[in-house]
């Protein structure tokens, strides 16, 4: 591990790795701010506007810094081995393993500043957001969250009358004037999307107990993973087998005269029959991942449900990130909340 530029970490008396508390918690800073909505760019503007030295000791935070935090699998407590190799011993050249050389992927190796499952959902929500196309550098809890009903297109923020006392921020789709079919969608002011998540918060709020109730009946099905780890190992069974037919068929080429066209076809065929069990065994691997990271979503709302006063609803961003996975406008003024827990609210302008 390279410790000097490596935060979070240092070298310990006995050669692993120990914890730096000080960075540890830089660490899950930005993990927290990530998963409350903010961006890599934002989160790095934020760092160097505090003050923030970046692992390397610089002053000013750069995006794929962030990225790099946040993607990297040591912060959960693992290793993943031989990302680079030696090509060149003499000029000790590196280069990126693309799978020239095998890879190791050692679990628990050392102490987890995220939790796994954190991380884990941390990796599921830059996924989502590069599928997506929701790439922002906003640090606006609303940025990315809200959805035009014409073209499915993000709303962005827009400042009106910056120079003047009557400055507003407005959020309007950004694609309202591009093409010649304009979105007929309006545009909102910041205060109005709050006071209407409050609006829809109680109505959703309005059984707590049956809502809370059916939020933890949906967790314990996303947590049931049975039926999907008992086929992995199923899958993982039959691709024993078949690796094992695969060494069969090149050691009887080994040391017996075979026709090679008839080698290559049988090889062929159970190679691409391994390939086909992986493929599946990797498919349901991330479903299984996704069902968890789901309920880990779900706790979260759970959780925020829970601690609502409902004398003092009122917004902020932890709370709308929380119970929130996105909104849709509509040009008839209409916003549809769509909930962690999979239910739609609507409320009018």
């Amino acid at each position: 591990m390279p410790y000097k530029q490596f935060l979070g970490y240092r070298k310990g008396a006995d050669g692993l790795p120990e914890i730096v508390p000080e960075e540890a918690e830089i660490v899950r800073t930005i993990y927290r701010m990530f998963v409350e909505g903010m961006s890599a760019g934002s989160i790095a503007k934020h760092l160097t506007e505090n003050g923030i030295p970046t692992p390397s000791g610089k002053a000013v935070w750069q995006r794929h810094t962030i990225e790099s935090i946040l993607q990297n699998e040591k912060y959960k407590g693992s290793a993943l081995l031989q990302k680079k190799y030696t090509v060149d011993f003499l000029q000790k050249k590196m280069k990126v393993n693309e799978g020239e050389v095998p890879q190791y992927y050692v679990e628990h190796s050392h102490p987890a500043i995220i939790a796994p499952e954190e991380w884990e959902r941390v990796q599921l929500e830059l996924k989502h957001r590069k599928d997506s196309g929701r790439r922002t550098f906003s640090t606006s809890p609303f940025a990315g969250k809200l959805i035009c009903g014409d073209c499915g297109e993000i709303f962005g923020s827009k400042v009106w009358h910056s120079t003047s006392k009557y400055r507003r921020t407005i959020w309007q789709c950004n694609a309202k004037f591009k093409g010649d079919k304009k979105c007929t969608t309006p545009h909102l002011y910041e205060d109005d999307i709050k006071e209407l998540f409050v609006v829809a918060l109680s109505k959703l709020m309005v059984n707590r107990e049956a809502l809370l109730e059916d939020g933890r009946l949906i967790r314990h099905e996303l947590m049931d993973t049975a039926a999907i780890d008992a086929k992995c190992e199923e899958l993982l069974q039959e691709m024993d087998v078949v690796a094992g037919l695969i060494q069969k068929c090149i050691n009887e080429n080994a040391v017996q005269a075979i026709d090679q066209d008839e080698y290559i076809s049988r090889y062929n065929a159970l190679v691409e029959r391994h390939e086909k069990l992986q493929s599946r065994y990797d498919t349901l691997q991330k479903k299984h991942e996704r069902r968890l990271i789901q309920a880990d979503v779900m706790s979260g709302f759970l959780f925020a449900i829970t601690e609502l006063d409902n004398l003092q609803l009122q917004f902020n961003p932890a709370l709308w990130h929380a119970t929130v996975d996105h909104v849709t406008v509509y040009a008839d003024e209409c916003l549809e909340f769509h909930f962690m827990n999979r239910i739609n609210v609507e409320v009018r302008i």
